[in-house]
Parts: structure tokens; sequence; C-alpha cells
């Protein structure tokens, strides 16, 4: 019996865990899938499809429950993690500039640093970890960050929620929470 040759074993593996292209990314949740079905906050996924190729938005979404969480009971001018449980998560399968940080393809958390009148948007490359808390050994691996206006949402929004508007090369992923909307553009490299 034959053996491959040991370098081209190597690639044989690489391009076996690689994604094929145009499929999308899985979420990758910590626990038993029994445990992760009674969270509080559930899990969630948005597809973000960009030409012939799609990657995938994971977060939780955490519920209003009559508190005030943006700007309440997580405070402007505080790193907060976009949502629930682990770091929400982007994983894209193509080099993009997300809100204008350019990154490879590979896979990025998200978090947000909420104000009255405009939110910084911060990529960073540890995902890795718990959403919170935003220390600085986790804000060391920042990648960049870009600032977005936050709009008022027509209705009340008790669950977050993130939703992808694009096609093309382009879109955007539009976060909503209770009474606040914000846009982050996504463009393909």
């Amino acid at each position: 019996m034959k053996t491959l040759p040991t370098t081209l074993a190597c690639v044989c593996v690489v391009l076996a865990a690689a994604p094929v292209r145009g499929q999308t990314p899985e979420c990758q949740f910590r626990g038993a899938p029994e445990a992760l079905a009674e969270r509080p906050s559930p899990l969630d996924s948005v597809e973000v499809r960009l030409g012939d190729a799609a990657g995938k938005l994971c977060y939780g979404r955490p519920s209003a429950r009559g508190r005030t969480m943006v700007g309440g009971q997580d405070p402007y001018g505080t790193p907060w993690r976009f949502g629930a449980n682990e770091p929400t998560t982007l994983h894209l399968p193509f080099a993009a500039a997300v809100g204008g940080v350019e990154v490879a393809a590979g896979s990025y958390s998200l978090y947000a640093i909420p104000a009255a009148d405009r939110w910084t948007i911060v990529v960073n490359g540890n995902t890795n970890r718990w959403g919170v808390p935003i220390s600085p050994d986790v804000r060391r691996a920042d990648i960049g960050s870009f600032q977005v206006s936050p709009a008022a949402t027509a209705d009340f929004v008790e669950t977050l929620t993130f939703r992808f508007e694009g096609d093309g090369s382009s879109g955007t992923l539009v976060f909503a929470w209770e009474n606040t909307s914000v846009r982050i553009p996504i463009a393909r490299r």
C-alpha cells in the first residue's frame, strides 16, 4: 500500500477542513445541545450572502423583559457584547470591509460601545471567549473600529434581532433592540 507524502497529506487535511465555496459556516455555541435550548436568551444566526458566497453572524437574543437595556443595564460608554452569552461572531469565507475595517476571510467577534448619539462598533480577532467582560486582555485583539449613528425603531423590539440586507458585493447588517437600530455596512473585497 502506497502512502501519500507528508506535505500532500497535510494539504488534504487542510482542504477537508476548509468550508466549501458558497457553503455557510456553522455557529459554534458552548454547551450541550439540551442546555443551549434552555437558555433564557435564544441562539440565532443570520446569513450574510455577498455574491456567490455566504457568511454567518451568530449571536444570542436577549429580551428586554421590562428592563431598559441599552443605556440602562448596559450603560452608555461601556463595551457590550452586542447580544447575550458568547460574543456575537461574524464568520466570513471571503475578505471584506466591515464598516471600513478590512478583514481577511475568517471569524471575528463584534462588540459595541453604545452612546446616546453615536455607537462605536469594534471588530475583534478573539472569538474563543465568553461574551463579557470585554477586558483589556480581550481588547488587545481589536482589529479596528468604526462609528455608526443609532436610529429610532418604528416599534418597540422586545428581543434583540439582527437581519441582513444586501445583494451583489455589499450589504448591511441591521441590529434592532428596544427603540434602537444601527446599521453595519459590509463589502466583499
